[in-house]
């Protein structure tokens, strides 16, 4: 390695590739906001409005082009948060079906509902400042 080089130093991002996060971002947002103001809870337009499974397919398709560089770490944030969000849904679902589980399940529709707030929120503010997200 060359003197005064960072071994961590990563390859800037093609400017489309940035423009793509805070796309996949903003559709995720989108469907947030439909959740906020529709008929519709927060996570439920998360998980199954058209916008952000828009969003899941760009980031599995544009992925590639961002290894390397700190988007990267943006693409597996969003990708990861479509996923967990549905599996929180999925075991609310299960929840729901027993009467016991009712209350439980609507504490996590809710909880789930504030964490992709959370993880849409953090992730394109990180994003505006050119930096990767950390887990």
């Amino acid at each position: 390695m060359e003197p005064g080089k960072n071994s961590t130093a990563m390859v800037e991002p093609d400017p489309s590739v940035v423009t793509m996060a805070h796309v996949v971002y903003g559709l995720h947002a989108l469907s947030l906001l439909i959740g906020i103001f529709g008929a519709v809870t927060i996570i439920g337009a998360f998980v199954f409005g058209i916008p952000s499974i828009v969003a899941v397919i760009l980031n599995y398709v544009h992925q590639p082009k961002a290894l390397g560089t700190y988007v990267a770490s943006h693409f597996r944030w969003q990708i990861r948060s479509f996923w967990f969000a549905l599996l929180w849904v999925l075991l609310a679902v299960v929840l729901l079906i027993t009467i016991v589980g009712i209350p439980l399940a609507w504490l996590m529709f809710i909880g789930a509902g504030i964490w992709v707030i959370y993880r849409v929120a953090r992730g394109w503010l990180t994003l505006h400042e050119h930096k990767p997200i950390v887990f």
